[in-house]
Formats: C-alpha cells, structure tokens, sequence
C-alpha cells in the first residue's frame, strides 16, 4: 500500500473514532434541550416551531411520532416527483435538461425520499439545478434527519421510566423538534463546514452553465458545472449517497484531491459512529453504548480487512481511482456499504468477487456498522431484542433489555424490522431473474450477472443507494421494483421499531438481579456479533454462493464471464 493510502487511512480512523465520543455527547445535549455550542441559533429553532404551529412542549405517542414520519416521507415522494417530472418547464434549467419519464420520476422521489438516493441516471444529464438544489438537496436533509428522529424515538422508549401502572406512557418526544434540531443544529452547520473545504479543493459550486472545452484527442466536449459542494456535503454528512454527478466522488469535479477524499470519507463515518455514545448518554448506561460501538466497529473492520485483502490478492486497477489507490478505492466500498451512504469512489462493477460480496453482506447485514444516520442504530437495536432473547433461553429466565422484559410482542416486532429487507431482497431478486425484463439489464453473464441483480436490490431493501455500474436499471421494471424494494427497507423496519418503542415505553422497570443477563459485558456483545453474522449468514448463504464465491473460484481457475 502507497504512504499516501497509509497516511490517509490512519487521517480519517483517528478524526472518526477520536471525534466521535465527543459528537455523540454534543448531539446529546441537543436533543436533551441543554445549552450546547449553537444554542445562539434558538431563536430561529422557535421562530420555525411559530411558522409551522409546532407546540414543541407536546409529546407524541408511538403511533402519533410515526403518522410524522410517514406523512413527512409521503409529502416529501409527492413534491419530489412533481418537480422532476416537471423539471422541463421549472427555472435553473441551463442545459434545458427534459423532464424525467414518470417511472425514473417515481423511482428517484422514492430513492431520495427514504434515504436511499439509488441514482438510475446521470446527475449532471438528467437533473437541472432545480431539481438538485430545491428537490434532491432539500431532501438529502429531511430524510437524514428523519432516520434520527426514529432512532431517537426508540431509545426514549427503552430509557422511559414508568412509574404505577396506572400513569400515562411517557412520551417518545415529537418528531418536528427532533427534526428541526437535527437539521439546524448538526446536518446544516456541519454540511456548510465541509462544503468549504471542497470548495478549497476545488469542488464546483456555481449555477453557471457547461463550459465548452477541447479534449486531449481534439474532440469537443463539455464540462459540467452546478452547485455540487452543497449537495456533496450533506450527501456524505447525512449518509445519502447521491452524487450530483453520474460518475459519483469518483469524478474529479466532485472529489478533486486526496484532502477531498478524506473529508468525504470522514463525513460518510461521523455521525454514524457518533450515535452509539449518543445512545449511551440518553440512556444513562454508557457501558450499553460501547458496547454496541465495539460490535459495530468490529463488523466495519472485518469487513474493510476483507476487501482490502482481496483487492491486494486478486484486483486489477480497472474501474478504481487511480489518483487515490486501490486500498482507499476498497476502503471506500467497504464505509460506503456499511454506512448506507452509497456513494461510490470507485466503480462496484470491477471490484473483486470478493470485494464486491464484502459491500453486498454488509447491505445484507442491515447496515449495522456503523449504519445511516438512526437507521444504524435502529436497525442493530432490532438485533439487541434477538440477542437477548436469545440470552434469556440460555439462563433460563425471561429476556430483558434496560430494565425492560422483552415479550413475545416485541420479539415478532423485531423479526418483522429484520425479515422484511431480507425477504425484498430475495423476492425481488428472483422476481429479476425469471422475468425478461429484468435480464435485459445485466451486462454479463453467469454469476456476475446473478451478483449485479443481488446487489442492486440489496442496496435497495438496504437503502444504500450505490450500484454495481453494470446493470442497466433505467428501464420501466427495475424503477418500479427498486423503488419497491426501497419503500420496504425504509418503512418495513421503521413501523414495527416505532412499535416497539410505544410497546416498551409503557412498560415499568424491572430491578437487575443476580439472575439478570448483563448486556453491557463483553460476553454480549460477543453474542450479539455472532447473531449478526449467523442471521445474514443463514439468509443469503445460498445466493452468495451462487454469485460472487462461484464467480471467485471461476477466477482462480482463469475462467472470466
């Protein structure tokens, strides 16, 4: 490995992991309502609660926080759709890029409305500056900062503490505070921060129109321009994905220079792993907290170990980013997959067959390491509830999380959270397969053409939103499909966890006991890893086996496809 790969690795894991604690305490008291560094910026909090008649001393129950997030989410799909297929007659328009079809139409509203930002185009061809800025943009927030509202639902449902069962439940919050301080409090002064430094290295950030240009071979051609920096900032901050333009931060006017590199990789990571302690502290439990960072961070380093090891044994320099090297190339496939982010530094297509599974299972897992923004902690949290019921069979006492019994109820609510993505996943994978339709895309046959179809619906159920770069999935059958699979990874595990908050919310502590299962051990947490891997393992196993591990010992034999 290069010195600069080396340099830039040990930049971005020490800025990620040394800051992360301390974001995880400031984000605490954001939520909490406590002075903090921006507290100054409260009275543009108050005057949006004035102008949208928000009463932001009013609690919300479970199924209240929730017709929030989906009214927000549908309201959001709507205007989205509306302004891209309408994008041929808006304003910001220099290119006179045409309206979209109504299914790419439908397909990116849903992509970017649930935090996907699956991207069946190219964004400098197919988006004008309206649909970027007022469209994509805007809701590369909103969705962002919605998956944290929901995580921040769940962990005040496992931290309540009911008193007689005679009280009320306690409230879960309300989901318009939690959105508006998320958004003006950290994805806001954080994506202006980091639009800077690419605009420092040259990230464009204008709304003049292409610029005409003669090519190496003599040939006409034209360079993009727009405001990619604001877009490229919050896409990594709120781990969205969608690039502003088709080639994504493998392109030279979106990621210029290794510093570029950094700073998107280091957006793509923060947040994620700062929620861990944020959990910790809104729980008081802090040991709860660490614990999951360890799982979560033992999951991202297995799997970053996995494909940069690949890479070094079976790689070829096709489809990477020279200008940084091919372990940062693997790297980035690695962050971008575990933390449904979904951008892409480096064309997924040309990854080795081990590489390439290593971005798939960590979609398979559910993201969980460090995950998107709230979704990475809700979605391991679903797995916690697994654990522990699992753990309680082992003692041979009833399953408890928190002080919380973990009933039947919610351990079915959690298997819906991690059966429905799996069950998109290889529905919907197969569905491709037996249709002509969806064979039409694939670019190659064999078991690269099986991984180019998996791939696509696992970054759709896992809402991730990068691609493999060999599927031609800009056609009636795969945007309506995607955009299923996406519909279903986002709501399918958001209902039955803001379920599971409301149910636990109303239920009183139980006191630990020298019988009581510790989750704040090592021991837990070494349960908790092997659930993971064990249930990603016995969902996919055959799948996996038919696409890239065939496609791998193929290679070994010199047989390409």
């Amino acid at each position: 490995m290069a010195l600069q790969e080396i340099v830039s690795l040990a930049i971005i894991l020490v800025v990620v992991f040394g800051a992360a604690p301390f974001l995880g305490a400031y984000l605490d008291r954001v939520y909490k309502g406590e002075r903090h560094p921006l507290s100054f910026l409260a009275p543009v909090e108050k005057a949006v609660y004035r102008l949208c008649s928000i009463d932001p001393d009013t609690g919300m129950g479970w199924r209240k926080y929730l017709r929030s997030v989906l009214g927000l989410s549908a309201a959001s799909l709507a205007l989205l759709f509306a302004i891209l297929a309408g994008q041929g007659f808006l304003p910001l328009n220099p290119q006179k890029v045409p309206s979209m079809s109504w299914h790419l139409a439908f397909n990116t509203a849903v992509s970017f409305a649930t935090n996907t930002n699956w991207q069946a185009y190219s964004g400098e061809a197919s988006a004008s500056y309206f649909s970027q800025m007022l469209g994509l943009t805007a809701q590369n927030f909103l969705s962002a900062a919605a998956g944290m509202a929901v995580a921040l639902a769940l962990v005040r449902g496992l931290s309540s503490r009911k008193g007689a069962p005679s009280e009320p439940i306690p409230s879960l919050g309300n989901f318009w505070v939690d959105m508006t301080r998320s958004v003006l409090y950290v994805l806001l002064p954080l994506s202006i921060i980091v639009a800077i430094l690419l605009v420092s290295q040259g990230v464009v950030q204008n709304l003049s129109p292409y610029v005409g240009a003669i090519s190496f071979e003599g040939k006409r051609d034209l360079i993009p321009m727009g405001p990619a920096a604001s877009q490229v900032a919050i896409k990594q901050l709120g781990t969205n994905g969608g690039g502003f333009f088709g080639p994504n931060s493998a392109y030279p006017l979106e990621n210029p220079t290794p510093l570029s590199n950094i700073v998107e990789l280091v957006s793509m990571l923060l947040i994620p792993a700062a929620f861990p302690f944020l959990f910790g502290r809104m729980t008081g439990r802090k040991r709860q907290g660490h614990v999951l960072f360890a799982v979560m961070l033992a999951l991202f380093a297995l799997g970053v170990g996995a494909s940069m090891a690949s890479e070094r044994a079976w790689g070829s320099l096709e489809g990477k980013e020279l200008r940084f090297g091919t372990g940062l190339s693997a790297f980035w496939s690695a962050a971008t997959t575990a933390t449904s982010n979904g951008s892409v530094n480096a064309m997924h297509d040309s990854l080795s067959p081990l590489s390439g599974m290593v971005a798939m299972v960590n979609m398979m897992l559910g993201e969980v390491a460090f995950g998107g923004l709230g979704s990475g902690l809700y979605g391991i949290l679903a797995l916690v509830i697994i654990t522990v019921f699992i753990a309680g069979l082992m003692v041979g006492r009833g399953p408890e999380y928190l002080g919380k019994k973990v009933e039947a109820k919610d351990i079915t609510l959690a298997m819906a959270a991690i059966i429905a993505p799996n069950f998109a996943i290889l529905v919907l994978s197969a569905l491709a397969t037996m249709a002509k339709a969806g064979l039409a895309g694939v670019s190659s046959p064999g078991p690269h053409g099986l991984t180019q179809i998996l791939y696509a619906f696992s970054s759709a159920a896992g809402n991730n939103g990068s691609a493999f770069a060999g599927l031609g999935a800009n056609t009636p059958f795969f945007n309506l499909t995607i955009g299923l699979g996406m519909l279903i990874g986002r709501f399918g595990v958001i209902i039955p966890m803001m379920a599971i908050a409301g149910n636990l919310a109303g239920k009183r502590t139980v006191p630990e006991s020298a019988g009581t299962f510790r989750t704040d051990t090592r021991m837990f947490g070494i349960l908790l890893f092997a659930v993971i891997i064990i249930i990603a393992g016995l969902t996919h196993f055959l799948a996996l086996i038919l696409g890239p591990v065939l496609e791998h010992f193929l290679l070994l034999k010199g047989v390409l496809l």
